[in-house]
């Protein structure tokens, strides 16, 4: 496992499983207009969430690759978002639809990095949900909608456990997948690529992948946050690849709490709490209880903002980087990295 995890759109590895399902039983693995991302503010009931299901559940949708089962969301009225294992090496796929009918779909183009593809429906005029952009809260309320084992529309509630993850192992797997939301939603083999949402009924992320309990775990299952599935789509939809600039540490955002307790003299920014051997912000000098609060030009107050401002760069970009380091403000300069190494 790595000293720390990389804080980018992309993710790293111990018992993984991808969540697409071998038929019903096996254990895993442009045109229109494009979805809206929105930074909604985190949902404050759960009075309504009977109704969230029942007007969502047409944008999620089911994906089969021959004997193969997994879940997808829909991203403009006639693109399907989905996950890249669930597709594979598949040009054509068929999907099905909350009302009973099914249509061809082709894979328009796939990110093995993220592990997200993006899939032409010769269905038009689907239902495109919200994506929230704005990273959930530990504690918020989560919907995971899929086809777990084949049962379609299948819905399943938690809480967000925890964000910025990386799993266990996953690198050895051939995934890069770290910066993900960790939820306790049940989650089974074929909710690969299905919609992670919101109190509100806003996709806050695709679901990725579990760690099973023959691993000793206990409602361990993890989604892309919805801000890095719209940012590698969009990349997908309009060239057909994507870049994956990364920093190579691991981020918190600094809360109130974590300024009193640590003793933090800085209003806000984002708390460094792991940097990768090696990677650009070692060589860059940043160190574990740093707060960047500039990055490449742009104020930094979230960790969103970090990562708004990475995918505002190109690997190889050297930018401007301003911490603060016991109470002192630090001029450093950093060189953006590639792809994370598998």
């Amino acid at each position: 496992m790595p000293a720390a995890p990389r804080a980018t759109a992309t993710a790293i590895g111990l018992a993984l499983v991808l969540l697409a399902g071998a038929g019903c039983a096996s254990a895993d693995r442009q045109a229109g207009p494009a979805a809206t991302p929105t930074t909604a503010a985190a949902p404050n009931t759960e009075a309504g969430l009977p109704a969230v299901v029942e007007r969502l559940s047409p944008s999620v949708v089911t994906v089969r690759t021959g004997g193969s089962i997994g879940s997808g969301v829909v991203y403009r009225p006639d693109v399907v978002l989905t996950n890249q294992h669930v597709v594979g090496n598949t040009v054509d796929v068929t999907i099905d639809y909350a009302d009973g009918t099914s249509s061809p779909g082709k894979v328009l183009a796939t990110d093995a990095v993220t592990d997200l593809a993006v899939v032409r429906t010769t269905r038009v005029g689907l239902p495109v949900p919200q994506y929230r952009t704005q990273l959930p809260r530990p504690g918020e309320t989560v919907l995971a909608i899929g086809s777990p084992l084949g049962f379609e529309n299948t819905v399943t509630a938690g809480i967000v456990s925890g964000l910025n993850r990386q799993i266990p192992g996953s690198a050895s797997q051939g995934q890069a997948l770290v910066d993900l939301i960790q939820v306790d939603a049940a989650i089974s083999p074929g909710n690969s690529g299905g919609a992670l949402l919101d109190a509100n009924g806003a996709v806050i992320g695709v679901n990725e992948a579990y760690i099973p309990p023959s691993a000793g775990a206990v409602s361990l299952g993890f989604a892309i946050p919805a801000a890095t599935a719209v940012h590698i789509a969009d990349q997908l939809l309009t060239r057909g690849s994507a870049t994956h600039p990364y920093l190579g540490v691991a981020l918190r955002q600094l809360t109130p709490e974590i300024r009193e307790s640590l003793g933090v003299a800085v209003p806000s920014g984002a708390l460094v709490i792991g940097v990768e051997a090696g990677g650009p912000a070692a060589a860059a000098g940043l160190q574990p209880g740093d707060v960047i609060v500039e990055l490449a030009g742009h104020r930094i107050t979230t960790v969103e903002d970090v990562l708004g401002a990475l995918r505002e760069t190109e690997p190889g970009q050297r930018v401007p980087l301003t911490v603060v380091r016991a109470g002192k403000r630090q001029e450093l300069s950093l060189t953006v990295g590639n792809e994370p190494p598998a």
